[in-house]
């Protein structure tokens, strides 16, 4: 999850999340592992009821040293949205 803050959702207007599903963790992690991750965006839409509210469906893999994916999860992100041009 720090991987994450510090890599996307500090980086835009977070609003917060109703939060994850489907965390498996698929691999054991050990102290020493080095920990890398990679965010999929599988479905984004504006919010129905929230004018400036964006909402992102992602997944996220976290990977070990060996390229081995140790955890999988999905969940859906409340975002702010830019002014429309």
């Amino acid at each position: 999850m720090r991987l994450a803050v510090d890599t996307y959702i500090n980086a835009g207007v977070s609003l917060g999340s109703p939060g994850l599903d489907n965390i498996r963790w698929l691999k054991p992690v050990r102290p020493g592992d080095t920990i890398a991750y990679r965010r999929t965006t599988l479905a984004s839409r504006p919010s129905k009821s929230l004018p400036g509210v964006g909402l992102m469906l992602g997944r996220i893999e976290a990977l070990n040293q060996n390229g081995e994916v140790v955890m999988t999860n999905e969940g859906w992100g409340m975002f702010g949205r830019r002014p429309a041009a």
